[in-house]
């Protein structure tokens, strides 16, 4: 039979349904085998970013392929158990831990000696450093203060009051005029009416008191001669105080303190000026002796000193021995030196030996307390005090006057009406400032 009979005798409707039932099959047929070739095995989709995924992380494990519903959850899992083995927060060091690391040559104040006289402090208050200055102390055996210590059972609170010890231990940084050498050995200077040497023990009494740095330029430090203020040196060295104002030679002598804490460097410069003569007991350091940082009757090494303090701080304090004891009104030597020192760039001055207060001052805007007086020194009844001096952003917040008495070998706090007689006398005295109730000072 040929085609166009057979053609003839379908009906039209039949040949319409057996085309398009040809083209319908044969296109579906066509998908299915294309979907074989190019896409995965499993029925379930895979995002680009999956398919990343198990491209990093599958070749290694070829059985899993088998099962991408696993796979697909175990790389979704994968990211939470990286996370959770990385490092706690907790495992980073401090920066306070790591800061005297990053400071060629600092040491942690009370920790050690630095050789290069640069140290770190932890202040009580971020972004303040607070320092307090007292006045001479001694500890000679055969004087007053070291008998009623040991008369009082060597308990410093029952020496010095605690509302006081509190003081000098919560300040950040405290300084003390040590007013003798520390030693057994030497010989007392010839001609010379009182001479004092403790025993080295007694360093211990500092370190209770809360004193962060002692000051040794004064005219009592060789009063047994070089060999006990050496052993001064190395007494105060092993008890990791640092001492100002003197050293093993002139080039240590010469070398201020740094202080760093709150963001800042602060330099403190210690120097002497009594003894006013041309041959002192209290030697000057040389370049191959032990020695004091002297400002007469040569100034010139305290001044560069300063200088020196200067161009490496933001703020230089000048412990200064100096004045006529027992005299209220600055003497010749203070009046002529004092310019000189704010010339060279000293920020705030303070002052001790004439085992009284004298005025405390604004000179050419910077702070002059001229006289500390004694501070637990005899057993005088004299007005004393601790001097609080609160840094900021390198320069000062406040300067405080905290009255004090020193009585029957004893020091003690003032309060209420005992504290304002001696602010009143201060003011008396002060012309040139503004004392308030609390003892903050202000230029007028």
């Amino acid at each position: 039979m040929k085609k166009n009979q057979v053609n003839a005798g379908m009906p039209k409707q039949l040949k319409i349904f057996l085309i398009t039932l040809v083209v319908v099959v044969g296109g579906g047929l066509a998908v299915l085998m294309g979907m074989r070739m190019f896409t995965p095995a499993s029925s379930e989709q895979v995002t680009p970013q999956q398919n990343a995924e198990i491209t990093e992380t599958v070749p290694t494990e070829p059985s899993a392929m088998a099962e991408p519903t696993e796979i697909a959850v175990t790389e979704l899992v994968i990211p939470t158990e990286t996370v959770t083995e990385a490092p706690e927060p907790t495992d980073e060091p401090e920066p306070a831990q790591t800061e005297p690391e990053t400071i060629p040559g600092a040491v942690a104040l009370g920790s050690g000696i630095s050789e290069e006289k640069i140290y770190t402090v932890d202040t009580a208050e971020e972004g303040k450093i607070t320092f307090a200055f007292a006045g001479d102390i001694l500890f000679d055996p055969g004087y007053a203060i070291y008998a009623k210590y040991r008369q009082n059972g060597y308990v410093l609170e029952n020496c010095v009051s605690s509302d006081l010890l509190e003081r000098m231990r919560a300040a950040d940084v405290c300084i003390v005029n040590n007013e003798f050498p520390y030693s057994k050995g030497g010989v007392p200077c010839e001609g010379k009416t009182y001479t004092f040497r403790a025993d080295p023990s007694s360093v211990e009494i500092l370190k209770n008191m809360g004193v962060d740095i002692a000051g040794v330029a004064n005219n009592h430090a060789f009063d047994y001669g070089r060999q006990a203020f050496e052993d001064t040196l190395t007494t105060l060295a092993d008890a990791n105080i640092p001492y100002a104002g003197g050293g093993w030679n002139l080039e240590e002598a010469k070398k201020p303190i740094y202080i760093k804490a709150a963001g800042m460097t602060v330099g403190i410069v210690c120097a002497t000026q009594i003894e006013r003569y041309n041959n002192p007991h209290s030697q000057p350091a040389t370049e191959g002796q032990a020695g004091l940082l002297r400002s007469f009757p040569d100034i010139n090494m305290t001044l560069d000193t300063i200088r020196t303090a200067k161009e490496n701080s933001d703020f230089v304090i000048l412990l200064i021995h100096w004045g006529t004891e027992l005299e209220v009104e600055p003497d010749w030597g203070q009046n002529e030196q004092l310019p000189k020192f704010l010339d060279a760039g000293a920020d705030a001055i303070i002052g001790a030996h004439p085992h009284i207060l004298q005025q405390v001052a604004y000179k050419n805007g910077v702070p002059v307390v001229y006289s500390m007086g004694n501070f637990w020194f005899n057993s005088k009844t004299l007005d004393t005090c601790l001097i609080e001096l609160t840094l900021a952003d390198g320069g000062i917040e406040s300067l405080r006057f905290v009255p004090c008495l020193q009585s029957n070998s004893t020091v003690k706090m003032l309060h209420d009406g005992e504290a304002n007689r001696v602010l009143e006398y201060m003011r008396s005295i002060s012309p040139s400032v503004n004392i308030d109730g609390d003892g903050f000072i202000t230029a007028r």
